[in-house]
């Protein structure tokens, strides 16, 4: 099956550039091919879309690997930047905005655009391997039905610019602190910041002349099966309404919770087992309870002997891949041995295991027998011997302990959520 390059091809570049020459090739075509830059030419149109859903995808080196294996049939439904995002809000992000003059602002008729909200959503293993939907609950504002985002009753005037800051919505204040002038910029207090003032007696009855009101809404997120931790469900234009404003998005981040059991590393899983020393050396069997429920019953046969350390793999167990949930990675157990305890073999069976175990090593070759000296490995004394310059059980400068600080959950101004 030869690999698809499609998306390179559209960046005009290599399979194998770097990150740094993709970067470099969508900031020269995403100039060259701005629908700014080219008016009323629906062919320009078509390539800027074209090279910034392939940039979406060779920049994230998690899709690229996606790519690169199972070409753009791999990355359908890859969530939120992949494939299928917004052109413009990807070249805003990678220029910064303000490009041709008005950047984002321009092509969506002189609107700017509102902030986005993001909240982290706690999600576990299980969630991610099984897909899940969860409904939150939303509170945000709305334009005014009844004055339509004027702030004024119907047949009024409406707002005029205020006068005290002249439609900023701020005002310069000086201050002097001894010989030192500083100036400083605040909210306008005449309009609150907006830049308009309306009459009390012109005021909407409904929203008392603050032009949004609040409103509920239920959003769905659907978790699908193998999302990952850190990414994005969006829903577009969401956040919270303004006059003369686009709407924002609200952004939830999946947050992954620690697994008991499971590692997850891409779209295999890792696991730890201890096991005893005639297992290793015998074979064994024991159950894994799986994501979905599923209980695995894994064995190892008699003669394949397992090591301390040693990792062994099963295919199709790991985590599947979002878009294709029937394509999964693969589980991986690693092996810790459990030892007999000291005194546990007493010298017959020790003579039993010299006939049945692979022979010891010789006897160690010494320089000068007569002067060598015999010495006994400790079990009692295990830890280091502390430095007597910097005082015992003190500890050195160099180690310390930081407590974790817990990250609050995420959430912008205005538009607040609950969990249903």
């Amino acid at each position: 099956m030869s690999r698809e390059t499609e998306f390179y091809d559209r960046l005009e570049v290599a399979p194998d550039a770097d990150e740094n020459t993709i970067k470099k090739a969508y900031r020269k075509l995403a100039m060259k091919w701005h629908p700014d830059r080219n008016p009323d030419n629906a062919e320009a149109a078509e390539k800027f879309k074209e090279i910034s859903e392939a940039y979406e995808a060779l920049s994230d080196p998690e899709k690229r690997k996606i790519y690169d294996k199972y070409g753009k049939e791999g990355l359908k439904g890859g969530g939120p930047g992949g494939p299928g995002g917004d052109p413009f809000d990807l070249f805003e992000r990678f220029f910064g905005g303000g490009m041709f003059g008005g950047g984002g602002g321009d092509r969506r008729g002189g609107k700017r655009r509102g902030e986005d909200v993001v909240h982290h959503m706690q999600v576990t293993l299980e969630d991610l391997y099984n897909g899940k939907s969860k409904k939150i609950v939303l509170t945000k504002d709305v334009l005014c039905g009844g004055c339509k985002g004027s702030g004024g009753k119907p047949g009024t005037a409406g707002a005029k610019t205020c006068d005290s800051c002249r439609g900023t919505g701020v005002k310069l204040v000086i201050k002097q602190m001894g010989p030192v002038i500083q100036q400083m910029q605040t909210y306008c207090p005449a309009c609150k910041g907006k830049g308009e003032t309306l009459n009390e007696k012109d005021k909407c009855t409904d929203c008392k002349g603050e032009r949004v009101t609040k409103e509920k809404k239920t959003l769905e997120v659907i978790v699908e099966k193998g999302m990952q931790h850190g990414q994005k469900v969006v829903f577009r234009g969401e956040s919270d309404q303004a006059p003369n404003t686009e709407p924002g998005d609200v952004v939830f981040i999946l947050v992954q919770k620690e697994h008991d059991v499971f590692e997850r590393k891409g779209m295999d899983l890792y696991m730890t087992k201890e096991i005893t020393l005639i297992e290793a050396l015998g074979g064994f069997s024991f159950a894994v309870t799986h994501l979905d429920g599923r209980e695995l019953l894994i064995k190892n046969p008699e003669g394949d002997v397992i090591k301390p350390g040693d990792v062994r793999s099963i295919r199709d167990e790991g985590m599947p891949l979002q878009g294709d949930p029937f394509h999964k990675g693969q589980l991986f157990i690693k092996f810790n041995i459990k030892f007999p305890d000291s005194g546990f073999l007493k010298k017959p069976a020790i003579q039993q295991l010299e006939k049945i175990l692979p022979a010891r090593p010789g006897a160690p070759v010494l320089k000068n027998a007569a002067e060598a000296e015999e010495v006994i490995i400790s079990t009692t004394q295990t830890q280091p011997t502390p430095d007597p310059g910097r005082g015992y059980g003190q500890r050195s400068s160099g180690h310390h302990h930081d407590d974790d600080e817990d990250d609050e959950e995420g959430g912008g101004p205005g538009v607040q959520c609950r969990q249903q």
